[in-house]
């Protein structure tokens, strides 16, 4: 630790990264009730904390390793920190990022002076590619998080963190993709300052750190989900896992919805938009303080970056909602009978309808898909729920199931015929980039019949779609080997109860 410190003080990274404010959030405090206080290094110059760790590394340099150049494989925030260092220090920088890189990333890149490279689907393939152009071209590599002076550079934001808030802070929650980070800032705030805690926060889908804590040893994730794809990483750092391991008190999850609704707290208490990963901290942050009901001290959040694409506020506002505990989406039973509607609506009173939908099935039964607005009281669901079964409704509480917030939601309506018994329901994470449906058509071959296709684009790297295919029970092991082959990930959502509830 002590090395650590020290490569943190002799830190050169504010030849180009600034001291970022601590600004307190006014509203979030009231509502919890303790000070929250954001660490804002989304007014980095390539808004997000990357550049720091970037431009420690680069600096250090021989002059034999200037000469001949950086190289990197990323797609977002740390190819652009890698840029900009080695456009200040004159320095030629290559940058390896996934075909499926959205135009704003890669142009961003090109703006700081970089070589942008598209290589592959995904960050592996761009990765390995990098590697091999290191090899033949005689570059050094930065690595996004597993390389010490990468770390100290990012260490120097506890450093701040500290300077700035020298009263008492309970906890700090830092946001852990490969750990460079949180093994920084947790080196500098557990040398000074040993009682305050630092969390670490990941998303429920990508919790590479914690699996490696859990199990004692680094592990490999089979997948990793792609909201957050600025801490998308299925394995941790060598050195970060070590310091994490040692060093951080505890690692919260979080999911898609309360990222969103984190997203939009940061929105109404500084009019920031950050970007899911930005976010993720503080969603960590509430989820602590709603288990932790007695607290003494100052609760800090990093908000690490805020490089989203435009596109993806249409589906941050959709779930943001849901993630405060402010919405719930049900599925409802109803008679099929004329006054249903109407004593249904008294039944759920003063509650606001955020979306209604409703399809005739048959003679005696009518499924509705209900979204409503809560108080944010989370105890407030269970008792709306309690209140509608005792009045002998059928319900089931869709809130946390992916499928009807991506699709079903969107659907509701269309209904399969009975002849169509041998229906297999999927959902796809497709590359956004232009052939991917055409190599899944190729790949499926005519043998099977389509019989629902959905899809929205998010804004992101992925696109997400439901694909209907009917296919008889003895070709099933067939269908599982060209889905293997095809390499998409792939959820089989055929005995998801809403799609059974309102689509077949």
């Amino acid at each position: 630790m002590t090395d650590y410190i020290r490569k943190i003080l002799d830190t050169r990274v504010y030849d180009v990264a600034v001291n970022t404010p601590l600004d307190p959030m006014v509203r979030l405090s009231a509502r919890l009730g303790s000070p929250v206080l954001l660490k804002r290094e989304d007014l980095q110059p390539i808004f997000s904390f990357k550049i720091r760790g970037a431009y420690n590394k680069i600096s250090q340099l021989s002059p034999e390793q200037r000469a001949a150049g950086v190289i990197c494989a990323s797609a977002g925030n740390h190819a652009q920190g890698v840029a900009l260092s080695a456009q200040r220090l004159g320095i030629k920088a290559t940058i390896v990022m996934p075909v499926t890189t959205p135009p704003i990333k890669v142009d961003a890149v090109r703006y700081w002076g970089g070589e942008a490279i598209l290589f592959g689907d995904t960050f592996d393939e761009a990765s390995a590619h990098a590697r091999q152009l290191e090899a033949e071209r005689g570059l050094t590599f930065v690595h996004p998080y597993d390389d010490p002076d990468v770390i100290a550079g990012q260490g120097t934001i506890g450093m701040e963190i500290l300077q700035q808030h020298p009263d008492p802070i309970e906890a700090v929650f830092v946001p852990i993709g490969g750990g460079g980070l949180a093994a920084g800032v947790a080196s500098f705030i557990k040398f000074l300052r040993p009682e305050t805690k630092v969390i670490g926060v990941e998303p429920v889908d990508a919790a590479s750190m914690k699996a490696a804590i859990s199990a004692g040893e680094r592990v490999i994730l089979d997948r990793v989900g792609l909201f957050a794809d600025g801490v998308a990483v299925r394995q941790a750092g060598v050195e970060t896992f070590r310091i994490c391991r040692d060093l951080l008190d505890d690692i919260i999850v979080a999911d898609t919805d309360e990222m969103c609704a984190a997203i939009k707290d940061v929105f109404e208490d500084m009019r920031v938009l950050a970007e899911p990963a930005g976010a993720l901290a503080l969603a960590g942050l509430k989820s602590y303080a709603e288990a932790n009901p007695t607290r003494t001290g100052a609760l800090v959040a990093i908000n690490s970056g805020a490089n989203m694409n435009f596109d993806r506020l249409r589906h941050v506002a959709e779930r943001a909602e849901v993630g405060e505990s402010r919405e719930i989406l049900l599925g409802v039973t109803i008679p099929e009978q004329p006054g249903s509607y109407r004593r249904f609506i008294q039944t759920i009173g003063n509650h606001n309808i955020t979306e209604f939908n409703y399809r005739f099935a048959d003679a005696k039964d009518a499924n509705v898909f209900v979204g409503l607005k809560l108080a944010g009281v989370r105890r407030e669901k269970a008792e709306l729920i309690g209140q509608l079964e005792t009045l002998g409704y059928k319900v089931l509480d869709i809130s946390a199931d992916e499928t009807a917030k991506l699709h079903i939601r969107y659907m509701v309506g269309g209904r399969a015929p009975p002849a169509l018994s041998d229906e297999v329901i999927l959902r796809f994470e497709f590359p956004e980039r232009p052939g991917a449906l055409l190599k899944f058509l190729d790949q499926m071959g005519p043998d099977w019949n389509i019989t629902l296709f959905h899809y929205r684009n998010h804004g992101a790297d992925y696109g997400r779609v439901l694909v209907g295919i009917q296919v008889p029970e003895a070709d099933r092991p067939h269908l599982a080997e060209r889905l293997n082959a095809l390499g998409y990930p792939y959820e089989d959502e055929t005995a998801n109860p809403v799609y059974r509830m309102f689509l077949t």
